[in-house]
């Protein structure tokens, strides 16, 4: 039997153990709302049945044919219904990355970079479309494609973490992620290229969100898991994703290390030219001194 010691120091591990986990609830609400919501709606519609889950699919997708007959609820709708994947396997890689976002932005911050990248990349997407469709590039059954999930607003928010990368490893963050994306945008059909889209309109936004000055262990470990996700959604199925990157990166990395030389330069000539105009005045104004005495 257990002792009453015993009973008492479990009840307390699990006690401490529950505070922490509500304090981490308290710190990011609007991550773990969406989590909520997300496990809530997918455990209905797989109760439902597939039949169940293939209708709200077809009613929350923000694809053409729902945008034109004026269907405007699915810019928010979509984003709270899975195509029937393994959500537990994707969720908790998600809310790491959404709660490194919370964490540096708050709740306001991170509400703006997901929706900016799900209802801004969707909507230039959809531009898209309609631009193909009528050239006859693509098919008009494209109007119909499904279109839900959380990946464009997940690779907004990724995005959004440019301005907190520091500077020196900025570069190569960017040119990586470009390098990724357009590979895997390469041969596909249009999702690939909204997550482009989610993604530069994250990287500006970057610049008008708070950034983080220290980096701890926990955004570390969280923006591994984040980055992880990330890799996952925007690279997809690509096989050339990967050494795009690597190129991308590359390329990045030796640009800005172009820039950095030549301002360098011309740092020194402003600096070098500026001595010698000192020198030069000096000197005029000591041939003025000696002209006056004489």
């Amino acid at each position: 039997m257990l002792s009453s010691r015993t009973i008492r120091d479990n009840r307390g591990r699990w006690t401490a153990a529950a505070a922490r986990t509500l304090s981490a609830a308290a710190a990011l609400p609007v991550t773990m709302a969406y989590a909520v919501t997300l496990v809530v709606v997918s455990v209905m519609l797989t109760k439902l049945g597939p039949h169940a889950r293939d209708v709200a699919v077809s009613s929350m997708s923000t694809n053409l044919h729902n945008l034109a007959r004026g269907h405007l609820s699915t810019l928010v709708g979509s984003a709270f219904v899975d195509d029937g994947g393994a959500i537990y396997a994707w969720l908790p890689e998600l809310v790491c990355l959404l709660a490194l976002g919370e964490l540096i932005w708050r709740s306001k911050g991170l509400l703006i970079a997901f929706t900016v990248g799900h209802i801004g990349a969707t909507l230039l997407v959809a531009v898209g479309l309609v631009i193909a469709v009528e050239a006859g590039w693509l098919p008009i059954s494209v109007a119909r494609a499904s279109d839900v999930g959380v990946s464009y607003g997940a690779v907004c928010v990724l995005g959004a973490l440019t301005a907190s990368i520091p500077p020196r490893w900025r570069p190569v963050w960017i040119g990586g992620w470009l390098g990724i994306a357009v590979a895997a945008a390469v041969g596909s059909d249009f999702t690939p290229f909204g997550h482009i889209l989610a993604l530069l309109l994250g990287m500006g936004l970057s610049f008008r969100l708070p950034s983080i000055a220290r980096w701890t262990p926990i955004h570390v470990a969280l923006l591994i898991v984040g980055v992880g996700y990330g890799y996952f959604l925007v690279s997809g199925p690509s096989v050339a994703a990967p050494v795009a990157g690597l190129a991308g990166a590359l390329i990045a990395h030796l640009a800005s290390s172009v820039l950095r030389s030549r301002e360098a330069h011309g740092v020194d000539q402003s600096e070098s030219k500026r001595w010698r105009n000192g020198r030069i005045s000096l000197q005029q104004k000591g041939l003025i001194a000696q002209t006056a005495q004489s």
